[in-house]
């Protein structure tokens, strides 16, 4: 970053007046939907969720094009690039008004959006003029351009009673051309360009410029402001709908109003850089999360009636939050919001002085995005739960996590900075008297040297190691799929016992344990290097104790909200997220030719869980396996009666005797560990990426169809007690993958992953025959026989995409870093396919959120679930061309490995290794 000597304080406030006056007129422009998209969805007559896509559209294209803008500040220079997209901005916004169709206005809002990328511009523009102490003051004044959400909500709604809305986005787009005129002849370029230009030095490319988004800290920070300028975003959309909806207001009413939130959470982010600068971002970043969590608890709680029954009868009242104090804590939630967003961008010219355009924009790409995700979450957990304060509790849900990760990043720096201290005390305080010395390495099972493709070391004490460590693993996964799967057998029983709930929100039952068990696991794929494969086990399986006793009670009541039911199939996710440090933890202990029958050998048994979930559930909720302690059974009709609480009950001491197992038997590998940074170099390996595709297909189809397939069967085929058979699809597919790993291990896996998706493709084929001849004879069956093709196709998929990443690792790393050691190679090679096989199995896991919403949209459609069918075929090719051309044609990646073609040199390096 160049010196600001030389420059004039006029000089430094007139950019940073300018700037922010620009923001401020391009933050109006970004929000206008929030007032004229009322009035746009009356005259086209447009659906909530047709105006929530294009109130949110350009809230999406403007924090997608910040990162690029970003970058263009820094190489350019932000004076041209904050001018030229002002202009382009108006130009949208213009064109905005002649739009006469739902269509053209989503392509105005596109080009609209670009007014919301100016922050990244101005961001990087206006911290080259100042120096670090003074950075935070300085863009937390430019961040106070929020302030133009106000001035929509404020002005536009007068506008529109008077002249229409197309009057609204004229007078916009002509403020945004006259601001970028005085923009230009007002400010000049910023002193890093012109010391740049008259260096002659080229400014960095657009690769080093993203160099510093491998870094963890950065997608730290990003969660902070998808929080508190995402939500704000959101909340300045959504307040109006929301005071109209709760409190009956009107449009003008409800603009004033929101404008109580928008206000506050503009105008402080300056006393927020200024608290920053005196006080630290970390106190200010800390305060925020702390009164943010409060408040948003508290406009999370619901209207709720409670009856106590009392010694002397009932005692009755009830809660709400009256309009009055609902504006007061919106006012002091948008105040703190201001603060952490100018603490947050007081981090990133410190950290990061080279790159403020490239981080500053993927900073606020994030919250951004915050401002586009959320509205829509907003919405579909309004429809799904009936709870307008619904969107509060995420909000809730969010600002706790943030300020855990901040609390446990900033714990964990601290300790690092004191570590060798910490190591020498006893691990319990109470020890501190009986202390010495000698006793500061007493504690977890830690294995220093471990050497599996040594052959000595292997046959003297590796193996019996790895295969105890490895049949842990494998119940410890297998009670973990049960618990993520539980409600793929449970959502078909709740109709019988009462639950009027809508085959929609079955099906919504039955995809979220997939969609939080596959955001799950994207975190889980990096913690056994983090913290150890015994300890990570051990809490993992522990933690799932909590959805199998709350699935135990909410299901013994047919009056429980369905949100405690969401909650708790989110919860079951938790069983999801085990599976990414399972396989990664376990690859570390076996050698690479005995690594893929390793990974199929506990995935296959692990999977196995599904079908013993679906097998021993309709058994168990038949009887009253716990007694009296169990509760009442549920009853059906006159004679019969379930037990559906042993469901979630049923896991439980098994759950607590795994968890012992693991921390007691289990072992931590000295040479596994490593940090997320230096697991993130994944992200930047193609064949991570490939293999996520590829993976989808295979354990994404088994996990998908798995949750799907009971549900789907007994809607297909009505007349036919299908749920005494589905349990044998998972249980085909789990005991394909664990007895087919040494096939890929023998074969290859690149060879038999392309057979397995031409098997896919027939089988698909298959089911969409019989599901249009449903009503022949027999018709059942072949359906049924075509899904038990297509499982055991994806369980000897989900082995053979596995075998794959290890060899692909293991060669591009010999391409990659040639100048490391044979044997460091080796390990480099090991630490990332631990850290694919877990990333892809997260990005596979998506399939048990999508199959089933897939089939719920299909039916919902088109009356049946044939369209999704096809699509997952149309997939299923796009993943045969991509093995055959990559890896198994001739030239391809693996080609020679697979049939042993590759250089003796080559080999006898590896063997060395």
């Amino acid at each position: 970053m160049a010196s600001t000597s030389n420059v004039s304080s006029r000089q430094q406030n007139t950019a940073l007046g300018m700037s922010t006056f620009a923001f401020t007129v391009c933050f109006a422009v970004w929000t206008i939907f929030s007032i004229i998209g009322v009035k746009i969805q009356g005259e086209l007559g447009i659906s909530d969720a047709q105006l929530g896509l294009l109130v949110g559209t350009p809230i999406l294209s403007g924090s997608l094009s910040r990162v690029l803008l970003g970058i263009w500040t820094d190489q350019i220079g932000g004076r041209v690039v904050y001018v030229l997209t002002m202009l382009l901005a108006a130009v949208a916004t213009f064109l905005l008004s002649y739009a006469t169709t739902y269509e053209m206005m989503l392509l105005a809002a596109l080009g609209l959006g670009l007014a919301g990328g100016s922050f990244a511009i101005g961001v990087a523009y206006v911290s080259k003029w100042y120096t670090p102490e003074k950075q935070g003051t300085a863009l937390g004044i430019f961040g106070a351009g929020n302030i133009g959400a106000a001035v929509t909500k404020l002005a536009a709604p007068f506008v529109m009673v008077a002249f229409g809305w197309p009057v609204v986005a004229q007078v916009w787009a002509a403020a945004l051309v006259v601001t970028a005129l005085i923009f230009w002849f007002t400010t000049s370029d910023d002193p890093d360009l012109v010391a740049r230009r008259a260096g002659g030095i080229r400014a960095k490319g657009t690769l080093l410029q993203l160099e510093p988004l491998k870094n963890v800290q950065v997608w730290r920070f990003s969660l902070y402001y998808f929080f508190v300028f995402g939500a704000f975003v959101a909340l300045s959309l959504w307040l109006p709908k929301y005071l109209i909806g709760v409190y009956g207001v009107d449009i003008k009413l409800a603009g004033i109003l929101a404008a109580a939130f928008s206000i506050p959470a503009s105008l402080f982010r300056a006393y927020g850089g200024h608290l920053s600068d005196r006080y630290g971002a970390r106190a200010v970043m800390y305060v925020t999360f702390g009164v943010s969590a409060v408040c948003t608890f508290m406009l999370a709680y619901p209207h709720t009636d409670y009856v106590i029954h009392g010694v002397h009868g009932l005692i009755s009242f009830s809660t709400r939050m009256d309009l009055v104090p609902f504006v007061m804590v919106v006012f002091v939630l948008g105040f703190f919001m201001s603060l952490g967003k100018a603490a947050v961008y007081k981090h990133i010219p410190v950290y990061y002085p080279g790159n403020v355009g490239a981080v500053g924009g993927l900073v606020g790409m994030i919250g951004g995005l915050g401002g586009f995700v959320l509205p829509i979450a907003f919405g579909v957990l309004l429809d799904v739960t009936g709870l307008w304060t619904s969107s509060f509790m995420l909000m809730f849900g969010i600002v706790v996590v943030s300020l855990l990760w901040m609390h446990f990043a900033i714990r964990h720096m601290e300790k690092s900075a004191v570590e060798k201290v910490l190591g020498e005390l006893p691990q319990l305080p109470e020890m501190q008297s009986l202390h010495r010395p000698g006793m500061a390495g007493t504690g977890p099972r830690l294995i220093a040297e471990w050497q599996p493709e040594d052959p000595a070391f292997w046959a003297g004490k590796g193996r019996a190691i790895a295969a105890r460590n490895l049949w842990i693993s494998i119940p410890n996964l297998l009670l973990a799929f049960a618990v993520w799967m539980v409600w793929s057998v449970v959502i078909a029983k709740l109709p019988s016992v009462g639950f009027k709930f809508s085959t929609d929100e079955l099906f919504w039952l039955a995809a979220l344990p997939g969609l939080s068990g596959a955001t799950m696991r994207i975190f889980y794929s990096f913690m056994v290097p983090v913290f150890g494969g015994r300890l990570w086990t051990t809490l993992s399986t522990a933690s799932l104790i909590i959805p199998a006793m709350g699935i135990g009670y909410a299901v013994q009541n047919p009056e429980t909200p369905y949100l405690i039911f969401l909650v708790l199939a989110l919860l079951c996710g938790l069983g999801g997220g085990n599976f990414a440090s399972s396989m990664s933890n376990i690859s570390f202990f076996f050698p690479k030719r005995e690594k893929g029958n390793a990974l199929a050998l506990n995935a296959g048994l692990g999977n196995l869980g599904v079908s013993v979930m679906q097998f021993l559930v309709p058994l168990v909720i038949t009887i009253g396996v716990f007694g009296t302690v169990g509760g009442e059974p549920q009853p059906v009709d006159e004679t019969t009666r379930l037990w559906l609480q042993n469901a979630g009950f049923v896991w439980v001491p098994f759950l607590i005797v795994s968890a012992l197992a693991a921390w007691f038997g289990m072992n931590d590998l000295a040479s596994a560990r490593a940090s997320f940074k230096d697991q993130a170099v994944i992200f930047g390996r193609t064949h991570n990426w490939l293999m996520c595709w590829l993976y989808t297909g295979t354990f994404g189809s088994f996990i998908g169809y798995s949750a799907g397939f009971p549900l789907l069967a007994k809607i297909a085929f009505p007349d036919v007690n299908s749920l005494q058979y589905v349990f044998l699809g998972p249980l085909v597919g789990a005991l394909a993958r664990a007895g087919t790993g040494w096939v890929s291990d023998r074969w290859g896996g690149a060879r038999v992953t392309f057979w397995t998706f031409v098997l896919m493709i027939a089988a698909v084929g298959g089911v969409l025959y019989f599901m249009a001849a449903k009503d022949q004879p027999g018709a059942f069956w072949g359906f049924f026989a075509m899904f038990m093709v297509l499982f055991f196709a994806t369980g000897v998929g989900n082995a053979s995409t596995f075998q794959m990443i290890p060899v692909i690792m293991r060669k591009e790393i010999d391409r990659l870093m040639p100048g490391l050691a044979p044997a460091d190679r080796v390990r480099q090679a090991d630490k990332e396919s631990a850290a694919i096989i877990g990333f892809t199995s997260a990005i596979a896991a998506y399939g048990m959120f999508f199959i089933p919403r897939a089939y719920g949209t299909s039916i919902q459609m088109t009356g049946d679930a044939s369209a999704a069918l096809w699509g997952f075929l149309v997939f299923y090719v796009t993943c045969l061309a991509l093995t055959w051309f990559v890896y198994t044609r001739r030239g391809g990646l693996l080609h020679d490995i697979e049939r042993g073609r590759e250089s003796a040199a080559a080999t006898a390096q590896t063997r060395s290794a």
